[in-house]
C-alpha cells in the first residue's frame, strides 16, 4: 500500500518518541486519523470532549512527564478551540505540538467553509507554525518544529490541508531547492562561566538576610536548592508553579508568595538584604524587595526571563541543578543563624493560624477546611491539580506537599477550566499514581463537567482507578467577587457572580463514576477517607461558604479602604460577608479564640 502524507506523519512522530495524542476528530483531519488507525496502536489517541481540553491535556502531559505533549484538531473551529490550551503551554514554557487540519488547497483564499488563516491566528502563540504545501515539505516541518518545541520549551503547530493528508508521500529529492532533515534532540546542560559564578557567590556570601524564591524551573533541583539554602541560612518561598519543587515540611520553607502566599514569605521579602531567584517568573514584583533594598542573583535556563521582575546584580544563564551544584562550593556557611531561626519561628506560627482559620465555622463548610483535612491524607505519590479561582488559594496555602508528590495548575495564563483536563493528562502520564483535581463550581460549569465523560470513557483502562475531582460548590464566582470587593470597592453583583446550584456528585453517578456529597463540616474528613479508598473515579462535592474571604497574606491600606467602600455601598450578602471576614482576620490576630 502506498504511504500517504498522513502515514508518514504518524511514522515520523513515532520516531521522535510520540506515543500519545489528545484530540477530537473532524473531516479536516481525517487523513491523519486514518493513518493513526493503520499504525495499529503505535500512538494512542485520547478522545477529549473539546479541543481546548485536548490542548490543556497536552500542556499538562508535558508538565507531568517532561516530554513533548501533542494535541490534534480539525481545521476551522476545531483549530480555533485549541488556542487557550496552547497559550497555557506557551506561558508556562511547555513543549507542545499541535496538529490542525485545513481546508483543501484548491479552495484556499476562496472564503471556503471552515477556512481560516491558521498561520496568522497561531502566530503569537507558536514558536513555529507552518502550513504544508507539498508532500516532501512534511519531513523538515516535523523535524524542525519538534526540535524547536523541545529546545525552546514552546509551542509548535503543523497545519495540514485535508486533501494533502491522503496524497502519496514523497521524500525530498537530493537537488537544489530541496532540504533533507533528520530526527533527534538532546538538551545540553548549561552552566554559567566561572567568573559569573564567583560574582554570584560574592553577592550571596556578603548577605546576612538571604531570601530565596524558586519556581517551576527548579524542578529536578530539590537537593541543590535545599543544600544552598542550608549554607546561606536562607528561607525559601515558592512561586505557585514551584509548589512541589521542595517539600513544605521543611521548617525554612515559607510556602507561597503573592496574593495566594503566606505572611512569612511576605515578611521575608520585606526584610531581606539579598535575593536568590531560581527558575521563577513570578509576576507580581510588588511582593519582592524594594529597589535598592537587596542585592540580587537569578538563575534561569531562559535568558529572556532574567532580571525582568527585580533588578538583579548577577544573572546566571543556566540549568538550575547544574548551576547550583557549581555555585555550592563557593558558598560560605552562615555562622549567624538568627535570620533563619526567625523565619522558622514565623512559619511555625503561620501553620497554627492556617489551622485555626480552616476550623472556623462557616455556612455550611469552610472551604479552607476541605483542603486542610485533605493535606495529611494525601497519598505519598499523589498528583494534585488545581483550577484558577478561590480554590487555588486553599491549594496554595493549606496543602502541605511532601517529597514524592507532584502538583500543578495553569500558571502564567491562570485559566479557569484547566484542573480536570490536567488531572486526566496526569493519569495518562502516570496511570499507577492517585490524582486529585481541586475545582470550583464556576470551572465545572464552564467546561470541566463535560470532561468527566472522558474519565468515564477511559478509567477502566487505567492500572489504578484512584482519580478524584473535588468540587467546591458555593454558587458563586468567589475569587472575582472578592476582587470586586477588595480591589475595586464594588459590592457583589449577583447578575455576574451568582451561579446555579448543580448536583455535581449526581452527574458523576449518571455517567458511571462514584459521587459523594458533603454539607457537614464534621464529615469532611470522613468524605475524604471514602474518596481516597475508592478504586473507581470519584466526584466529591463539598457545599462551601462563599463568604469565607481568600485573604492575601498582607492586607494593604488601599485594599482595606476599598473593602470599607464596598460596605458603604451595601453588599447583597453584607451580614455574612462581615461575619466571615471578621472570623478570618481575627483568627490571625487571636489564633486561640474560637470566635
Amino acid at each position: 500500500m502506498t504511504q500517504t502524507v498522513g502515514d508518514f506523519l504518524i511514522e515520523r512522530l513515532h520516531a521522535w518518541g510520540v506515543r500519545r495524542i489528545f484530540g477530537y476528530p473532524g473531516d479536516g483531519i481525517n487523513g491523519v486519523l486514518g493513518a493513526l488507525e493503520r499504525a495499529k496502536g503505535k500512538i494512542d489517541f485520547v478522545q477529549v470532549r473539546h479541543e481546548e481540553m485536548g490542548a490543556f491535556m497536552a500542556s499538562a502531559y508535558a508538565k507531568f512527564t517532561g516530554e513533548l505533549g501533542v494535541c490534534l484538531s480539525t481545521g476551522g473551529p476545531g483549530a480555533s478551540h485549541l488556542i487557550t490550551g496552547l497559550y497555557d503551554a506557551k506561558l508556562d514554557h511547555m513543549p507542545v505540538l499541535a496538529i490542525a487540519g485545513q481546508a483543501p488547497r484548491a479552495v484556499r483564499g476562496g472564503h471556503y467553509q471552515q477556512e481560516l488563516n491558521l498561520d496568522r491566528m497561531f502566530a503569537d502563540v507558536a514558536e513555529y507554525v507552518q502550513e504544508l504545501e507539498t508532500a516532501p515539505q512534511l519531513r523538515h516541518m516535523v523535524d524542525r518544529g519538534l526540535r524547536i518545541a523541545k529546545s525552546r520549551n514552546g509551542v509548535c503547530i503543523l497545519v495540514l490541508p485535508g486533501d494533502l493528508q491522503e496524497e502519496p508521500y514523497e521524500e525530498p529529492p537530493r537537488k537544489h531547492g530541496a532540504i533533507r532533515s533528520g530526527i533527534g534532540y538532546s538538551r545540553p546542560v548549561m552552566v554559567p562561566t566561572e567568573a559569573d559564578l564567583r560574582h554570584a557567590a560574592e553577592v550571596l556570601n556578603s548577605g546576612t538576610k538571604v531570601a530565596m524564591l524558586i519556581g517551576a524551573g527548579a524542578f529536578g533541583a530539590a537537593d541543590e536548592v535545599i543544600d544552598i539554602a542550608e549554607r546561606l541560612g536562607a528561607g525559601v518561598a515558592k512561586a505557585l508553579l514551584g509548589k512541589a519543587v521542595i517539600p513544605d515540611d521543611l521548617p525554612f520553607v515559607t510556602g507561597g508568595i503573592g496574593l495566594l502566599g503566606t505572611k512569612p514569605s511576605y515578611d521575608m521579602m520585606q526584610d531581606c538584604d539579598t535575593l536568590l531567584m531560581v527558575g521563577s517568573g513570578f509576576p507580581y514584583s510588588e511582593f519582592l524587595p524594594a529597589d535598592g533594598q537587596a542585592r540580587g542573583v537569578q538563575i534561569d535556563i531562559d535568558a529572556s526571563m532574567l532580571s525582568i521582575r527585580y533588578p538583579m546584580e548577577v544573572n546566571l544563564h543556566g540549568d538550575a541543578a547544574a548551576t547550583l551544584r557549581a555555585l555550592l562550593p563557593l558558598i560560605q556557611r552562615k555562622a549567624d543563624r538568627s535570620w533563619r531561626e526567625g523565619i522558622e519561628k514565623g512559619m511555625g506560627e503561620w501553620w497554627k493560624v492556617m489551622e485555626h482559620r480552616a476550623m472556623q465555622p462557616a455556612n455550611p463548610i469552610n472551604p479552607q477546611r476541605v483542603a486542610w483535612e485533605l493535606s495529611p491524607r494525601l497519598p505519598a505519590d499523589v498528583i494534585v491539580t488545581s483550577d484558577s479561582g478561590s480554590c487555588a488559594n486553599w491549594y496554595a496555602r493549606d496543602l502541605k506537599i511532601r517529597r514524592g508528590m507532584t502538583c500543578s495548575l495553569s500558571g502564567g495564563l491562570a485559566s479557569m477550566g484547566a484542573a480536570v483536563p490536567y488531572a486526566i493528562a496526569a493519569k495518562f502520564a502516570h496511570p499507577r499514581r492517585p490524582v486529585i483535581a481541586m475545582v470550583g463550581d464556576g470551572a465545572m460549569q464552564m467546561n470541566n463537567m463535560a470532561e468527566l465523560i472522558t474519565v468515564s470513557k477511559y478509567w477502566k483502562d487505567w492500572e489504578d482507578g484512584r482519580w478524584i475531582c473535588c468540587v467546591f460548590n458555593n454558587e458563586d464566582l468567589t475569587q472575582v467577587t472578592w476582587e470586586q470587593r477588595v480591589m475595586a470597592g464594588f459590592p457583589k453583583f449577583d447578575a455576574t457572580q451568582k451561579l446555579p446550584n448543580v448536583p455535581y456528585h449526581s452527574f458523576a453517578e449518571l455517567i458511571g463514576l462514584k459521587g459523594i456529597y458533603c454539607d457537614d463540616p464534621h464529615h469532611v474528613g470522613d468524605c475524604w477517607d471514602e474518596a481516597l479508598a475508592s478504586r473507581i473515579p470519584v466526584v466529591v462535592e463539598f457545599k462551601t461558604d462563599p463568604e469565607v474571604p481568600p485573604l492575601p497574606a498582607h492586607i494593604s491600606f488601599e485594599q482595606a479602604k476599598q473593602f470599607m467602600k464596598t460596605l458603604l455601598h451595601g453588599d447583597p450578602d453584607e451580614a455574612a460577608l462581615i461575619k466571615g471576614s471578621a472570623r478570618q482576620v481575627f483568627s490571625g490576630v487571636f489564633p486561640r479564640d474560637e470566635e
